[in-house]
């Protein structure tokens, strides 16, 4: 497993949520964000955690740390969702496309089926199949 592939904990998901809709943040503004926030130190630890696995970065603005995710939200979702993948559905693709829809298919509009039909056949053609 890569370094920065390691799975985060719960909380550690809750800072870096935090991170990724305020763009950068401080320890304090990121325990502002946080529900139940532990205390600050332990913030401070959970983010020196976070830059060690390579999901943040930091900068020095006033003589502050400031937080940043180190890779987009689109690489560090596809992240997430592999180790999901592999974690519980035994990388199984259908597995988890059964999943989200036993979940979902009753919200789902008529549209929605639609796009997700196309979006089928789209990758069936990139792949060459007919």
């Amino acid at each position: 497993m890569k370094h920065d592939e390691q799975p985060m904990t719960r909380r550690e998901r809750q800072i870096m949520d935090v991170i990724y809709k305020l763009g950068e943040a401080t320890a304090a503004e990121v325990r502002e964000h946080l529900a139940e926030p532990p205390s600050y130190s332990t913030v401070r630890k959970l983010l020196s955690i976070l830059e060690e696995k390579g999901a943040v970065k930091h900068i020095e603005r006033d003589r502050r740390y400031v937080f940043l995710p180190a890779r987009s939200k689109r690489v560090a979702r596809r992240t997430a969702l592999k180790h999901l993948v592999e974690t519980f559905f035994e990388n199984s693709t259908e597995g988890v496309v059964a999943a989200l829809m036993d979940m979902s298919a009753s919200r789902m509009s008529e549209e929605e089926f639609k796009r997700l039909a196309a979006l089928i056949d789209q990758k069936r053609k990139e792949r060459g199949d007919k």
